[in-house]
C-alpha cells in the first residue's frame, strides 16, 4: 500500500478546514489538532502549529503505507542496486512510522495509515499532489522509485519527474536551488472553469494561469489571508493544475 498524505502545519485550522471543504475534501479523522482530508485520491492532514511558529505554514511531504518493516525492506532492497539504504524505522515509543533519507539529505515519513479506505464523498476529480524540490532531481525519482511510487511521463524533457501512488495520490519532483523542500497542491481531472465558479461563490480569491503544459487555479493561501509577515516567506496561494494530455 501507498498513499500520498502531506502534512500541511498551520495556525490557522479553520480557514484551512473552509478551503479544503470547498475543494471537495472530505473530513474523515478529526483529533482537535489533527485533521484528516480525503480527496478523490490522496489524503492530506493539518496539524496545529502556534502562530508565529518555525513550522507555522509549511509542509512535509510524506506517505502512508500498510506494513512498515515490509515497506522498509522493499525500500532498502530497492535503494541497494545504488548502494543506498534510505528507509530506517522510528521506534515504536515514536510512532508508528519509517523515515526515508534522500541521498540530498532531504528526509520524510512513510506512516502507517490510520484508515484505508479512501471516502468516496470526496469530489473524484480532485488529486492531493506533495512535491519535493531538490538540485539533485535524478537521485530524488531514484528514491520515489524505491518507495514502489509509479513514474508517470510528463510531456516535457527538463529535470521535472512526476509519480503516482498505487493508492491515490501523486508525487512530483522539482529543480530547486537550495536545501531540498517540500510543497503541496492539486490536480483536478475535471470542469476546471466550473471548480473555479464554486471557489468563488464560496468566497474565495481565484486567479487563473495560463502555463505551457495546461491552466492552474490559483487559491488565496489561508496562512496569508492579509498578514504581510507571513506574505514575506508564504507562497501567496495554493495551485490545483489541470495538466495537458501528453503530446499537446
Amino acid at each position: 500500500m501507498l498513499r500520498v498524505r502531506p502534512v500541511h502545519f498551520t495556525s490557522r485550522m479553520e480557514p484551512w478546514e473552509r478551503l479544503l471543504t470547498d475543494l471537495g475534501l472530505i473530513k474523515t479523522l478529526d483529533d482537535d489538532s489533527w485533521r484528516e482530508f480525503d480527496a478523490g485520491s490522496g489524503r492530506i492532514a493539518l496539524q496545529h502549529a502556534p502562530a508565529g511558529a518555525g513550522n507555522d505554514g509549511t509542509t512535509s511531504f510524506g506517505v502512508e503505507v500498510g506494513d512498515l518493516e515490509e515497506f522498509a525492506r522493499r525500500t532498502n532492497l530497492a535503494g541497494a542496486e545504488t548502494g543506498n539504504t534510505p528507509a530506517e524505522l522510528v521506534p515504536p515509543d515514536v510512532g508508528d512510522s519509517c523515515r526515508i533519507t534522500g541521498e540530498d539529505g532531504f528526509t520524510f515519513m512513510a506512516d502507517k495509515a490510520a484508515h484505508f479506505a479512501q471516502c468516496a464523498d470526496a469530489d473524484t476529480g480532485l488529486s492531493v499532489v506533495a512535491v519535493w524540490f531538490t538540485e539533485d532531481t535524478a537521485s530524488a525519482a531514484d528514491t520515489l522509485r524505491g518507495i514502489g511510487a509509479r513514474f508517470r511521463p510528463v510531456p516535457d524533457d527538463d529535470e521535472t519527474a512526476d509519480f503516482t501512488a498505487k493508492n491515490g495520490g501523486v508525487l512530483m519532483v522539482r529543480p530547486g536551488s537550495g536545501p531540498a523542500r517540500s510543497g503541496f497542491g492539486f490536480e483536478y481531472d475535471g470542469d476546471l472553469d466550473a471548480l473555479r465558479v464554486r471557489l468563488t461563490a464560496a468566497g474565495h480569491e481565484v486567479s487563473v494561469t495560463e502555463e505551457a503544459f495546461g491552466r492552474s487555479l490559483h487559491v488565496a493561501n489561508p496562512d496569508v489571508a492579509g498578514d504581510a509577515a507571513a506574505a514575506a516567506h508564504m507562497p501567496p496561494t495554493l495551485w490545483i493544475s489541470k495538466r495537458a494530455p501528453r503530446g499537446s
